[in-house]
């Protein structure tokens, strides 16, 4: 019944807000056709379970998705649960079912401070990998795992979340144990393995945090200036209506695409504390329409993928206690208020 009811909610508020003829023609009827319109891929994160036992899923992801990421079978601890033994199911099904449906994928993530390998942080916390030892482990893992899918990503999150919310480099196993060099080798390792792919530095809170966002431009400048091969920024778009909607997002963007980065919106959803009501929805869809106009309008931001397309698979409930509902459509598959505003960006 809840469920129920949060649709007929989304479908009436989707059906009261009026929408702008879409410039040059009638409004898309979906997001891939929004994507052809835009010129901007369309991508959803893909939860590996769902893709292969709920077929209603399945469907609406292929239908509406020009772009996908794996949500978590393409993360080290997924793809070595055991030093040296690897398991690519999950991942392997994303990329399949992607060429299968005419979609790019996004590899997420090479270099991370979280979802490592139990195998692998035990060994350093007890001086079994040393490291010179955890420098081969990490070039061998980035060439494997880049290597197997060589031609068949079209951008990695190389690194993922190096600078905290303070605008300090990140302090991780990474850093500690290798100093900040290990940034540069992940790019010219995963250039090595795949020199067609993209490769993106990934954060969260990129939109309004200065200092994080000062520091990232300092070390883009840096590896730029090094010639390391780095090619896009990657902004999560991770936002809350309970908070203001980031407004200097545009001139932010604009700052790293300045540096001659290609620029992609990667895992972008709006929480909203519960309970759900017309007016949350209402808010919801306008930071999501803001954010991919955001995207449009900067002429280098060339993706839009959000993470988790519906709130029956959301992150969000279990990390933010009280929070949820994200997505563009609801745990039912129906499209919210969201999907609608999402419909009706146009280019300037």
């Amino acid at each position: 019944m809840k469920r129920l009811l949060l649709g007929l909610v989304a479908t009436a508020l989707a059906v009261a807000l009026p929408l702008p003829a879409y410039a040059g023609g009638k409004t898309p009827d979906d997001l891939r056709e929004l994507s052809q319109k835009l010129k901007v891929y369309m991508g959803s994160a893909v939860d590996v379970t769902a893709l292969a036992g709920e077929a209603d899923y399945r469907k609406v992801l292929n239908r509406e998705f020009t772009h996908v990421t794996a949500e978590n079978a393409m993360k080290w601890e997924s793809v070595e649960p055991q030093r040296g033994v690897y398991t690519w199911d999950g991942a392997d099904a994303v990329v399949k079912n992607a060429q299968r449906n005419r979609q790019n994928v996004r590899g997420h993530t090479l270099v991370w401070h979280n979802q490592l390998p139990a195998w692998l942080t035990a060994g350093v916390a007890d001086g079994s990998i040393d490291a010179k030892a955890l420098r081969k482990i990490l070039r061998e893992h980035i060439m494997t795992e880049v290597g197997r899918y060589r031609g068949k990503i079209r951008a990695w999150d190389v690194v993922n979340e190096i600078v905290d919310d303070d605008g300090n480099r990140r302090q991780s196993i990474w850093l500690t144990n290798l100093g900040p060099d290990y940034i540069a080798d992940a790019f010219r390792w995963a250039h090595q393995a795949d020199p067609h792919a993209k490769l993106y530095l990934n954060d969260y809170n990129l939109e309004w945090n200065t200092a994080k966002i000062n520091t990232t431009l300092n070390i883009i400048k840096d590896l730029k200036a090094k010639r390391v091969p780095i090619n896009g920024i990657g902004f999560q778009g991770h936002l809350g209506i309970q908070y203001d909607y980031p407004g200097d997002f545009p001139n932010v963007m604009r700052q790293f695409t300045d540096l001659g980065l290609e620029a992609a919106i990667t895992e972008a959803d709006v929480r909203m504390v519960l309970p759900v009501t017309p007016e949350k929805l209402a808010t919801q869809a306008d930071y999501y329409q803001r954010m991919l106009s955001t995207c449009v309008d900067n002429g280098h931001c060339v993706e839009f993928t959000v993470w988790g397309y519906t709130d029956r698979h959301s992150w969000v409930p279990g990390w933010f206690d009280g929070e949820g509902s994200a997505c563009v459509m609801d745990e039912n598959l129906a499209p919210k208020p969201a999907y609608k505003a999402l419909l009706s960006v146009r280019r300037k």
